[in-house]
């Protein structure tokens, strides 16, 4: 009889109570919470990609704390209509104080929509460019190659130019090159095409692009585009122009340097100055 009680007893205190609710809403929504969230990046991660699918679970997840929060809040018995209120209020004078922080959420929102780059691109924004670490709801992490971390807003990203260096598979390298104006145009760019087509990263299609430029102040100017993919694009950046120049001294064509040519001149003779005394 004592056992039945106390348990009587204890399932009729009004505190025993809302403390079991609270313990039975912890229990069940956050673990709902979670599912819910992985679920949406899972579903959402092959339209969005990865950092997209991660950051509206993030959302996801966030909304769904403050609304198990809510609930224990009312077991507990405190007034959220005032609550609210107040912080609808100071929500209002927030706001007008933190309009760059919403700007940066919400240009966040349309970087995951549209999907201009994802996790591991390298992009390049204003004087900036490095790979994507993490795309955050307030700014994105760029990993510049001298191994810094940059943090950008994502708000510059939306009103700058954006340039996703890695968004194709394959890249086109370009370099000028100038001769002297004694060698063959059309014996230059066979030697140009050659080189181009035996280095190994380089692909035969599409076709190595050479065009003659035109005439420059001690040179004719060339440019050679060759075709690779983004991961041997700094390979062909660095070998190709050593072929070149390899190629150019086996031809035996000049690369020049800079001319100036000095003409002899009649200096000016100097004009005479007169000078007039007053007299009072």
């Amino acid at each position: 009889m004592m056992l039945a009680d106390l348990t009587s007893e204890f399932w009729g205190n009004p505190i025993y109570q809302k403390i079991i609710k609270v313990l039975i809403v912890l229990a069940t929504g956050l673990p709902l919470v979670l599912l819910v969230s992985r679920i949406v990046s899972r579903v959402l991660r092959h339209r969005l990609g990865q950092q997209g699918s991660d950051l509206l679970a993030r959302i996801v997840r966030y909304s769904g704390y403050v609304m198990v929060l809510v609930a224990v809040l009312q077991e507990f018995g405190f007034n959220l209509a005032a609550v609210l209120g107040a912080a609808g209020i100071a929500g209002v004078a927030i706001g007008f104080a933190s309009q760059t922080s919403l700007s940066n959420l919400i240009s966040g929102l349309f970087i995951v929509g549209e999907r201009p780059f994802e996790k591991g691109d390298i992009i390049e924004v204003g004087a900036v460019s490095g790979t994507v670490e993490e795309i955050g709801l307030m700014a994105l992490t760029l990993r510049t190659f001298d191994n810094r971390s940059v943090r950008i807003p994502n708000e510059m990203l939306v009103k700058n130019t954006v340039t996703t260096v890695t968004r194709y598979p394959i890249r086109r390298v370009d370099l000028t090159i100038g001769v002297a104006y004694t060698e063959a145009i059309d014996h230059v760019m066979r030697v140009l095409a050659g080189v181009a087509d035996a280095h190994p990263a380089v692909l035969d299609e599409p076709e190595t692009v050479i065009v003659f430029n035109g005439f420059g102040e001690s040179s004719l100017n060339f440019m050679i585009g060759a075709w690779t993919i983004k991961a041997d694009v700094m390979k062909v950046k660095n070998e190709l122009p050593l072929r070149i120049k390899e190629a150019f001294d086996r031809e035996g064509i000049e690369i020049p340097f800079p001319h100036r040519v000095l003409a002899p001149g009649k200096a000016m003779e100097p004009i005479p100055v007169v000078v007039r005394e007053s007299r009072n």
